[in-house]
């Protein structure tokens, strides 16, 4: 029997707010344990929450970037279970009523887009950390008690493990174009949870489905529903039952193991939250969240390619960051050429990024540093061979590229007496070449412009050397 794959994920985005969701703790990464913690996140008697008003903006911003239908009332609840890292013995979530519902994020995973239909948005607060790798016993970190959450819950409309990736991976983007979140899964800032069964190709029912956890990368998505495609697929073919439960992907040996059985809506005794008021949105506040969302990068990449006249190819690199698609358009306009400036950043630019793993946030070359070298390559002050040297050089901290050029007399050589010169004592050197040229090898063109390309320095105006180089050689 032929089985169809069914996913839905429920991805987990942290917000980058300054405070936690219900205090004035820091939400800040990275901090030694239990420092960023107070009364209502430590839950000590008699504390109460108060919520984060900038966590209603980011949901509101979220859920109108994916075309939610957004509720002027919605509710916190308490989502009650018991964990060593959950002091309060429940997490403040939303249930019955969540801030965005009936929404849709569209992927391509190589095979045309795709729409995925989401269930709900909804805000929550993170649990505290479990930390098991320090000696024999088990430690808690509570900094990350009370960290803001925006859940993503998507349908189950996801049929193959890349379609999954692409999917997180658009969640991601999102996050990051709205400005409400970094979306680093190494640091849990993104943390997904699949949900993956199988049924008989053409049958309406869905099959038993198991949750998967624990996925750190895009990777780890597709490797772990990888298998547990077989791990189904060998139980049902063998005459067996799929038992409905929560796995976790141990990346390390490639598998899936059971974690405990998988819970339902009712055994976390969901009721209002009695501290928490309603959370209102009135027009005023979605009105002004739609004039704060951001260009994003389909809109972004056709304005690329029809403004600076780059291939669409270019174009959909640029835009993938928010950042780097900045970084592009602030280059083009202290440039003023944009398919130069679109060569420079994917050429020079990102390789530099990837071979000294940065982020084009922390790139010491700004912009407009660039969009200076580049307009003296267009304006014939130095040739491209001479703008990689001095990019180098740029990246040493050496002040501009007018100043380099300056200061190491690296301008182009546009006289043409100075370079009929170098030629001429070129083509009396190498007589053997200069007669099989004549003789009907005209490849050899390329050595001759190279040695005098090299004799100058690469300062020579190339397009000078092959045009004084193509009179003396048919002379």
């Amino acid at each position: 029997m032929k089985y169809e794959l069914v996913v839905g994920l429920e991805v987990h985005c942290q917000l980058n707010t300054v405070s936690k969701a219900f205090c004035g703790c820091s939400a800040l990464f990275g901090k030694p344990a239990n420092t960023n913690v107070c009364p209502v996140c430590l839950a000590l008697p008699g504390a109460l929450p108060v919520l984060n008003r900038r966590v209603v903006e980011d949901a509101v911003k979220l859920g109108l970037a994916t075309g939610c239908t957004i509720a002027p009332h919605s509710v916190l609840a308490r989502k009650n279970y018991f964990y060593p890292d959950l002091p309060k013995g429940y997490q403040i979530s939303q249930f019955e009523e969540p801030i965005c519902s009936e929404g849709s994020i569209s992927i391509d995973a190589g095979e045309g887009a795709r729409e995925i239909r989401l269930i709900r948005i909804h805000i929550e607060e993170d649990a505290g950390k479990s930390i098991h790798d320090i000696g024999e016993e088990t430690y808690i970190d509570l900094n990350r008690s009370g960290v803001p959450l925006l859940e993503i819950v998507s349908y189950p409309d996801m049929r193959t493990p890349r379609e999954a990736s692409a999917y997180l991976q658009k969640v991601r983007q999102i996050v990051k174009y709205l400005g409400i979140s970094d979306g680093n899964m190494e640091e849990g800032s993104l943390r997904c949870d699949a949900n993956v069964s199988l049924r008989p190709v053409g049958a309406e029912e869905y099959g038993t489905r198991t949750e998967i956890k624990n996925m750190n990368s895009f990777k780890n998505v597709e490797k772990a529903i990888e298998y547990e495609v077989e791990r189904h697929r060998e139980i049902l073919e063998g005459g067996g039952v799929i038992v409905q439960e929560t796995r976790l992907w141990d990346a390390d040996k490639g598998e899936t193991r059971s974690m405990r059985g998988k819970e339902f809506a009712h055994d976390y005794r969901y009721f209002p939250d009695p501290d928490l008021v309603p959370v209102i949105v009135d027009q005023e506040m979605l009105d002004r969240m739609l004039s704060e969302l951001p260009e994003f990068p389909e809109a972004r990449a056709t304005r690329f390619a029809t403004e600076y006249g780059i291939p669409v190819y270019d174009a959909n690199v640029l835009t993938v960051e928010r950042e780097l698609a900045d970084y592009f358009e602030e280059t083009v306009r202290v440039s003023g050429d944009g398919k130069a400036s679109s060569n420079w950043v994917m050429g020079e630019v990102m390789r530099t990024l990837k071979e000294r793993y940065l982020d084009i946030a922390e790139f010491s070359l700004t912009p407009e540093r660039l969009g200076g070298l580049i307009r003296l390559i267009g304006g014939g002050v130095i040739s491209n061979t001479i703008a990689k040297e001095v990019f180098e050089l740029m990246l040493q901290g050496e002040g501009s590229a007018a100043d380099i050029v300056e200061r190491d007399g690296l301008a182009q050589v546009s006289d043409s007496g100075a370079i009929e010169k170098v030629i001429d004592a070129i083509l009396e050197a190498n007589p053997g070449q200069l007669a099989a040229y004549r003789g009907g090898k005209t490849k050899l063109l390329g050595f001759f412009v190279g040695q005098c390309m090299s004799q100058m320095k690469g300062k020579a105006n190339p397009q000078m050397v092959n045009e004084v180089l193509l009179k003396r050689l048919e002379a």
